[in-house]
């Protein structure tokens, strides 16, 4: 891929992450942890900001960050506002860093993230975004099983054949 294509599906993905955030009903679901997860969606949108500041933004784009990736999982850091905030300003973050870069396929620091042997700028581009990806999906999963419970309780409406 291209930086320009990395660049393309950053964008995609964050899009996607923006619009999950503000899809949650008010700030208590997006907190809650539902039955079968650890993590609730606040936590989860938390590390992801921690992820790609420390990964892309600090360790291509040289922006000073410092990560305290135990308080992403347990602490809320961020009101819902803030959580947007911070995710709507990544995609700013990610184009700069990866327009620096001069080559992808030049060595990614595996001191700083160890995903293979030999490890490119590329395959850490490619794993982050899978990684994004992955964590948004959880987020949809999420935020629909908290609507239908919260609607559940406040309207004692049961959801027939998964709607």
């Amino acid at each position: 891929m291209t930086k320009a294509d990395y660049i393309r599906f950053y964008d995609r993905e964050l899009a996607k992450l923006s619009s999950e955030l503000q899809a949650y009903p008010n700030e208590e679901t997006l907190w809650a942890v539902v039955p079968g997860t650890i993590n609730s969606a606040g936590h989860l949108g938390q590390h992801l900001i921690g992820n790609l500041k420390t990964y892309i933004g600090l360790t291509l784009g040289k922006v000073p960050y410092q990560r305290n990736r135990e308080a992403e999982f347990t602490q809320q850091v961020f009101s819902r506002t803030a959580l947007l905030t911070e995710v709507n300003a990544l995609p700013a973050l990610i184009r700069q860093s990866i327009e620096q870069v001069d080559d992808l396929e030049a060595p990614y620091p595996a001191e700083v993230l160890s995903i293979s042997p030999g490890q490119s700028i590329a395959v850490a581009l490619t794993h982050l975004l899978m990684h994004l990806a992955y964590h948004t999906g959880q987020m949809n999963y999420h935020r629909r099983f908290s609507f239908k419970r919260s609607c559940s309780k406040s309207h004692e409406f049961i959801f027939a054949n998964g709607h």
